[in-house]
């Protein structure tokens, strides 16, 4: 998987970048942009204001987020804000000047760092149980056919015991998420004080699915996941294994909702006073709904992790979610 998505000639180095393959909650809309630039404002209250304002985008594709944050800043907070994008490919040519381009986010922000679909491509090992019911590794060819390996043990059985025990069913799979807590809790330190967010498909201890998420997305379209760098590699994360202490998780949802991203129709009135404005409020409130769309994009984890500040319900950085979840 590693070599798949990021060796010489890997999926993510591809020239088209991932744009090229899937749409994202950040090219489905402008608003999710708007939303981040929000938070991104209020973790400044949080911080008083600070001289630098970090916003790091870990997993930035093309920094087609880290611009659409820039311009969505108000003019008080963008002269400010030091914006990284963080991402193994090459620095696209015509990106905005103010974004800095590099392969590893930078240490001691006070800041945002904000995660949108990277630790889904964080490379992890799958493993099935065999017919006589014993977890193993499961080894895949470059064409994509599958082996039995080693059995589990050590480090990735104790976490599979805590997060995702497996029956001693045979065909029963799951993928091991350590390289993800270990990444996530690595990208977290790098801020001395702020908020670090991961955004993404996720699923929870209570409901692992039982033949694991591993998949391959090509040209827009669900396809085997091979791994020879023609097609992006991703499952889904288990992002309650990667919350540190003092985390929440919430789904997009309800983040989006408490960022002001609602897709409620404008009046109908305005349609006979201003015509295009009701135009307008028609796009958005169809952009926002994409956005927040239960069984969509709306179902997203969202984890929320503090460092060094408080994140209490109420509190300057997400409103109380409870009034925004929906049934």
């Amino acid at each position: 998987m590693e070599a798949a998505l990021y060796g010489p000639g890997g999926f993510y180095l591809r020239p088209e970048g991932p744009a090229g393959h899937f749409r994202t909650s950040v090219h489905a809309s402008a608003h999710f942009a708007g939303a981040v630039a929000r938070l991104l404002c209020r973790v400044d209250e949080a911080l008083d204001h600070p001289d630098e304002l970090a916003f790091v985008d870990l997993g930035a594709g093309r920094g087609e987020l880290t611009a659409g944050v820039l311009d969505a800043l108000p003019a008080d907070v963008a002269p400010r804000v030091r914006a990284c994008a963080v991402e193994r490919a090459a620095r696209p040519a015509g990106l905005d000047p103010r974004v800095e381009w590099s392969e590893l986010p930078p240490s001691g922000a006070h800041g945002l760092l904000f995660a949108n679909e990277w630790l889904d491509n964080v490379p992890l090992d799958v493993v099935e149980v065999d017919p006589e019911g014993l977890a193993r590794h499961v080894l895949v060819g470059d064409d994509g056919s599958e082996s039995f390996g080693d059995t589990v043990e050590g480090a990735d059985a104790s976490w599979l015991a805590r997060w995702w025990p497996l029956a001693p069913e045979p065909g029963l799979r799951a993928e091991i998420g350590r390289p993800r807590d270990e990444a996530w809790a690595a990208a977290a330190a790098t801020l001395t004080r702020g908020l670090a967010v991961a955004v993404d498909y996720a699923h929870d201890r209570a409901a692992r699915p039982p033949f694991g998420t591993l998949t391959g997305f090509r040209g827009g379209r669900e396809v085997a996941p091979v791994p020879d760098g023609t097609c992006d590699i991703t499952a889904h994360v288990a992002l309650d294994a990667c919350a540190l202490p003092g985390a929440r998780l919430l789904t997009q949802r309800a983040a989006l909702r408490a960022l002001g991203v609602r897709g409620g129709r404008p009046p109908l009135s305005l349609a006979s006073s201003d015509p295009a404005a009701y135009v307008r409020g028609l796009t958005h409130a169809g952009e926002a709904a994409e956005l927040t769309a239960q069984g969509g994009l709306g179902d997203f984890g969202w984890l929320i992790q503090p460092v060094g500040i408080d994140e209490a319900p109420g509190g300057p950085l997400l409103v109380d979610v409870a009034d925004h979840e929906e049934q």
